[in-house]
């Protein structure tokens, strides 16, 4: 999923908060080899100031300029670039992209309530999956380009007729449900909505504080990630040593099913460097659904723990990364935690690993 919100927060609650309009740049389309996909969103204030990369930063000066007038005028506009053609050299940068985009760019301000992104942004604070639907293209006078389609019961001052209807419901049910963008299209005139999927970022679970988990929640706070660490050591369990995670969480081993929702994570890494505690991990972990278990360690220590574990080892080994991490080369806690994520990152994205 491409619909990624978090980094445009800052930038939008700023903006907000006083009373200022911003543009949405929302990717519908793409073709050949480009450095973002359809549901890409990009967020720029009146100033220039913006969030999100659409390019490698190759277009976003000329967006702000697209995106100066859609605040100015209210109306929103189509930006089409293709950089396939052998006489591409955009603005003599030679970008070679081979690739092309048609972007929309929306004024989102307090005549409409800040929408799409207050809706998206209340979704992101419940991490509750949700999607939005926009008009990209019309003949018909009562559906204009830039009309937003929203869930039922999603706030907002006024809907449009001919997007309340059980097609348009299903479709974004639909696309939420299953994560991925889609189109409705409508005849008799002809319209066509683009439905995009919020994308909602993994929650981590991080069973140890020690001072070899902060490069790892720094790392994944780099990716929008959320990231809960626990520890029994009232010493390492310090939210001060950790301020990119969610939350920091002292408790002990044993009791962990009682103090967490532990169906909420993707994905949990065990890293307690404390065999007993670990042992105590694994053993909640086993009864839970998790799809990713990470164990720090060396396969004999895993083994051990495995076998202490007795019959719920197998209800765990099949989800046991263990040693965590691909094989990246390099002892310093840095390059563990660096090995961790990139593995971590392979299985949220479903990637291939070798």
């Amino acid at each position: 999923m491409e619909t990624s919100l978090g980094p445009l927060l800052p930038l939008f609650e700023r903006e907000r908060a006083a009373g200022r309009a911003l543009a949405l740049g929302l990717l519908v389309h793409t073709a050949g080899s480009t450095y973002r996909k359809p549901g890409a969103l990009m967020l720029i204030a009146a100033n220039g100031e913006y969030s999100g990369l659409l390019s490698g930063g190759c277009l976003e000066s000329d967006l702000r300029e697209h995106a100066r007038t859609v605040i100015v005028s209210g109306q929103p506009r189509a930006v089409h670039y293709d950089l396939r053609t052998p006489d591409e050299l955009l603005w003599g940068l030679g970008l070679g992209c081979e690739g092309a985009m048609h972007i929309l760019l929306l004024r989102a301000g307090p005549e409409n309530d800040w929408q799409p992104l207050a809706h998206l942004a209340g979704a992101l604070a419940a991490h509750a999956a949700t999607a939005i639907g926009v008009v990209t293209e019309s003949a018909r006078s009562d559906l204009p380009v830039g009309t937003l389609a929203l869930p039922s019961g999603a706030p907002r001052r006024s809907a449009t007729p001919a997007l309340e209807t059980p097609a348009v419901h299903a479709a974004l049910a639909q696309c939420a449900r299953d994560g991925q963008v889609g189109w409705l299209e409508g005849h008799s005139p002809s319209w066509r909505l683009f439905v995009a999927p919020l994308s909602l970022p993994p929650r981590i679970l991080v069973l140890g504080a020690g001072p070899d988990a902060a490069p790892l929640v720094d790392f994944a706070a780099r990716l929008d990630w959320k990231v809960t660490l626990v520890d029994h050591r009232p010493a390492y369990a310090v939210a001060a040593h950790f301020p990119s995670a969610e939350h920091v969480v002292q408790a002990r081993p044993d009791a962990l099913r009682e103090v967490l929702d532990l169906a909420r994570f993707s994905a949990a890494v065990v890293m307690s460097h404390h065999l007993p505690s670990d042992l105590a991990y694994l053993r909640s972990l086993a009864e839970t659904s998790i799809p990713y278990v990470g164990l720090l360690g060396p396969a004999v220590r895993r083994e051990k723990l495995l076998a202490d574990l007795g019959a719920a080892a197998h209800r765990l080994r099949p989800r046991l990364h263990a040693p965590v991490g691909l094989a990246l080369g390099g002892r310093t806690p840095e390059s563990i935690a660096l090995a961790i994520v990139a593995e971590l990152h392979a299985f949220v994205h479903r990637s291939v690993i070798c």
